[in-house]
C-alpha cells in the first residue's frame, strides 16, 4: 500500500480517564466536522479499564471480582484493555473522497508496523480469511503475538477512536477476559519483546509514522 501524504496535528497528555477523554474527543470530532481543526492524533494513556464494541459477548467479559472497570463505548472491534504503560492514539481524521473507514484502519495498522519497526520490534498487519474473527490491528512477526488493538468508527466522514500499542505496562489484565473475541490470543508488548521500551522513544517514532507535529 502506497500511502499518500496525511500530516496530522499532534495533542500529547499523560494519564486521562476514560470518561473524559471520550467527552474531549466527541469535541475534537464535531470541530473537525465543522472544519474548525485540522486532522488530528492524540497520544495519552489511560488508567485501567477494560472497553467493549459492539459485538462483545458476555462470556468474554473480565470476572467482576477483578475490580477493573468496563465501559461499553461506540467504537468498532471487541473487548480491549487500556493501562497505564499503554500508548493511546485517538485518530480525528476527515477521509477522503471514497476512503471508507476500513481503508483507514488498513493504513494504520500499515504506520503503526513502521513505527514499531523502527523500534526494533519487526510487526505485520493480518487479513482477515472468511468466516474468521476480525485479525485487525498489528502483531509481531517474529513470535505471532498481538502488540496493537484498533478500534475505529466515522461519523459524517469523520474518524474517531484509534488504536493501543502496549509498551511497557503490566500485561496481566489481559488474560481476566477474552481480547478482541480471540480465546487464543497472546497479547504482547515492546518490553516483551525486546526486553526493556522507553514510552518517550515510543511517542516520538509514532507520532513521526503519522506525520504528527
Amino acid at each position: 500500500m502506497n500511502m499518500q501524504a496525511r500530516p496530522l496535528a499532534l495533542i500529547q497528555d499523560e494519564l486521562v480517564d476514560y470518561d473524559k477523554a471520550m467527552e474531549r474527543m466527541e469535541a475534537l470530532v464535531q470541530e473537525r466536522q465543522d472544519d474548525e481543526r485540522p486532522d488530528t492524533l492524540w497520544l495519552l494513556s489511560h488508567p485501567s479499564v477494560f472497553t467493549v464494541g459492539k459485538r462483545t459477548l458476555a462470556a468474554h467479559l473480565p470476572d467482576p471480582s477483578a475490580g477493573i472497570p468496563v465501559v461499553t463505548t461506540g467504537r468498532g472491534g471487541q473487548l480491549t484493555y487500556h493501562g497505564p504503560g499503554q500508548l493511546v492514539g485517538y485518530l480525528i481524521v476527515k477521509l477522503r473522497a471514497g476512503e471508507g473507514v476500513v481503508d483507514y484502519i488498513r493504513e494504520v495498522e500499515l504506520r503503526l508496523v513502521e513505527a514499531l519497526g523502527e523500534l526494533g520490534v519487526p510487526a505485520e498487519r493480518r487479513d482477515t480469511p472468511p468466516g474468521s474473527e476480525l485479525l485487525t490491528g498489528v502483531w509481531t512477526r517474529d513470535t505471532a503475538r498481538k502488540i496493537v488493538s484498533i478500534g475505529m468508527r466515522s461519523s459524517r466522514s469523520v474518524t474517531s477512536h484509534g488504536f493501543a500499542l502496549n509498551v511497557d505496562g503490566d500485561l496481566t489484565p489481559w488474560d481476566l477476559a477474552i481480547p478482541c473475541g480471540m480465546p487464543d490470543v497472546d497479547m504482547t508488548s515492546v518490553a516483551r519483546e525486546l526486553g526493556e521500551a522507553s514510552m518517550d522513544e515510543t511517542r516520538v517514532t509514532v507520532a513521526r509514522a503519522f506525520e504528527a507535529s
